[in-house]
């Protein structure tokens, strides 16, 4: 099987086992944004936490983020871990938003994909990953996006190696697959949801919708034939 085809039956499997997954989970794209920042190094049970923190006080806009005093957001988002870091990241965002585009994501969402990840990728504490959960999630770009669960799953089913370059694994569904933001927005959820569920750090591969085309699933099955 070819890449391509391999990487379209894994969607078409995964999604007719976990059906649609309607991600990312926000009411506008500005929370989106803000919800990229928090997610990085934290489980998204916290992240919510910390938006409805930012909800309650009236604080989740470019404007409100950017006005209040540092340690007042760093309360805020305490609960999505490395707050100090994170309060810092989101005032880069906000100052960036406002200077760049006055605060209007659709006047940012219009610029092309590739000068808008240059962009994102020189305000302080946005690397590749953030970059491209903004540009796809929030301003709906066919960008895919590249996580530890992505890394993973592409590993243990031998279409990447386990040390790729984000680049590299990037360019494999970009390379392959037709550039489609809903697409490429439903696949990667997908991911994430076979990723928790299923294809763990310690894979529960008897539960798996695609452990016929898993090489490591099959091994693991040998080793552990009770699974």
């Amino acid at each position: 099987m070819q890449p391509q085809e391999k990487l379209i039956d894994i969607y078409d499997r995964l999604l007719a086992h976990y059906g649609p997954q309607s991600w990312w989970p926000a009411e506008t794209p500005f929370e989106v944004m803000v919800g990229a920042v928090l997610t990085q190094a934290a489980s998204w049970t916290n992240v919510e936490k910390a938006l409805t923190n930012l909800k309650c006080a009236d604080a989740l806009s470019s404007e409100a983020i950017r006005e209040m005093p540092m340690p007042d957001l760093a309360s805020l988002v305490y609960p999505s871990g490395y707050y100090n870091s994170k309060a810092r990241k989101l005032k880069a965002l906000c100052d960036y938003l406002h200077e760049r585009y006055g605060d209007d994501i659709d006047k940012m969402a219009r610029r092309p994909t590739h000068e808008l990840r240059i962009e994102l990728l020189n305000v302080h504490g946005i690397g590749d990953e953030t970059a491209d959960d903004i540009l796809l999630y929030a301003l709906e770009h066919p960008i895919f996006v590249i996580d530890t669960y992505t890394r993973r799953l592409m590993h243990r089913l031998g279409i990447a190696a386990q040390d790729a370059r984000y680049s590299e694994l990037q360019a494999l569904f970009m390379s392959d697959l037709p550039p489609n933001a809903k697409h490429f927005n439903e696949y990667h959820a997908l991911i994430v949801r076979h990723s928790v569920a299923v294809c763990k750090k310690k894979p529960e591969c008897a539960d798996c919708s695609i452990l016929d085309i898993c090489p490591a699933g099959a091994s693991n099955a040998q080793i552990n034939p009770s699974q």
